[in-house]
């Protein structure tokens, strides 16, 4: 039993890991100091890494790399560090209490491994005075001391883009921030999530039926520059006024050092997947209908019914309990004020035993209670459905929530027809 629970918390782990945009790496890393040299010693270069295999890699990573030139070494700065191996690594993600570090290592070594991992490298050069330099790399070098490396992470407000977004806004005096923060940004955070995890129907679902409606406000880019790859976009472009008052372009070069194969490409805008998922239960309701016209009268199909009242329940059951965990009962702020407990629930988990019942129970009056049951339970989930599409009407409750609606009414309008005309049971 206590194997089974540390893989269910290892798997609770790998689904909340699949909004990190950040690398994973197991311990802690370092060498050897660069303080007291020169600025124009240094070559600082942001390096962008692509989105990886595992979910957690989807939303791609950042790092800053910075160059000695009389040594030649290369140092990867990383905001992005935590390990499996921490005390109560799983207990503390699931509850949202998120330790991360910054380390250090050598720049070559952790491009070796995204190379082998088939992801893309792109670095952008910066065009920064000597001072500015100096800046960042004791910014980064106070950043990797024992006492300092490690924060609370949190997905969108403090995690490894934004640590070096803010560390570029310092050494340019602010102006990243002044021209960024008044900016409106492209899309929302969902959007942004959504961009990602398009490719995946099933993860792109669970995603955003756990994320709230706080995340369907407009944002700025400073905000959208959560993901590293928004970080890249703004940054190549951006020109900013150096201590001398001249205007200077933020990065002077891009290399791209390696470019994955075969990867699902990141939507230039999201795309809506809420039509995919009216067909399929559109199709499974269709079948279920059918299969009830030809064989309704028929004891296999009471077990049918049974049977699809289990998978259901639990389905949509433990989604539904794991949200009302994540809305009350941890510091996930991006799960809070979601609508979709309406409807979607730990009341689904009903269904289990009403399905045995239905479809194993040799008692005709327990079938009969049971079925009843099931009917009265798939009507309040179809008015909780309309009463969550009613509640859109009011600004306060706007939450992109299409994909699970359509999931879910098209199953319970047919189930509430089958149960109710079942003369036999």
């Amino acid at each position: 039993m206590g194997r089974n629970r540390k893989n269910a918390a290892a798997l609770l782990a790998l689904i909340f890991l699949l909004l990190l945009p950040c690398s994973l790496l197991f311990g802690q890393r370092s060498t050897s100091s660069m303080h007291g040299r020169l600025g124009d010693d240094l070559i600082l270069k942001i390096a962008l890494i692509g989105p990886g295999d595992e979910l957690y890699f989807w939303w791609g990573h950042i790092g800053l790399v910075i160059e000695d030139r009389l040594t030649g070494q290369a140092r990867f700065y990383d905001w992005g560090v935590f390990s499996f191996e921490n005390e109560n690594f799983f207990l503390n993600f699931a509850f949202g209490r998120l330790n991360y570090s910054c380390a250090v290592s050598y720049a070559d070594s952790n491009y070796d491994i995204y190379i082998s991992t088939n992801r893309d490298i792109t670095l952008y050069t910066l065009d920064l005075p000597p001072e500015k330099k100096e800046a960042i790399l004791y910014q980064a070098e106070n950043n990797v001391l024992p006492e300092n490396r490690d924060y609370s992470y949190h997905h969108f407000k403090d995690n490894c883009a934004t640590r070096i977004r803010d560390v570029l806004d310092m050494a340019l005096d602010g102006q990243l921030s002044e021209e960024f923060k008044k900016t409106p940004g492209r899309f929302n955070l969902r959007q942004h999530i959504r961009r990602h995890t398009w490719a995946h129907p099933f993860f792109d679902w669970l995603l955003n039926f756990w994320m709230s409606k706080d995340i369907e406000k407009p944002i700025s880019v400073w905000d959208e520059m959560f993901l590293p790859s928004e970080i890249a976009l703004r940054i190549d472009d951006f020109r900013y006024i150096d201590p001398n008052g001249a205007s200077r372009l933020l990065v002077s070069s891009v290399d791209t050092i390696n470019t994955s194969t075969g990867r699902p490409a990141v939507l230039k805008a999201p795309k809506s997947l809420w039509p995919g998922a009216l067909l399929v239960s559109l199709i499974f309701s269709e079948i279920l209908l059918i299969l009830y016209l030809l064989w309704g009268k028929k004891k296999s199909f009471r077990s049918l019914l049974g049977t699809t009242s289990i998978f259901l329940g639990l389905f949509f059951g433990i989604a539904g309990s794991m949200l009302l965990f994540l809305m009350f009962f941890t510091d996930h702020d991006y799960t809070y004020h979601n609508i979709n407990i309406f409807f979607v629930n730990p009341l689904f988990l009903s269904l289990v035993p009403l399905g045995f019942i239905l479809a194993f129970s040799n008692s005709e009056k327990k079938r009969f209670v049971a079925s009843r049951l099931i009917r009265y339970f798939w009507l309040i989930t179809l008015l909780g459905s309309l009463l969550v599409m009613a509640l859109k009407f009011n600004p306060a409750f706007v939450q992109e929530n299409q994909t699970t609606l359509a999931l879910v009414m098209p199953l319970a309008a047919v189930m509430i027809f089958i149960v109710s005309r079942l003369k036999k049971i």
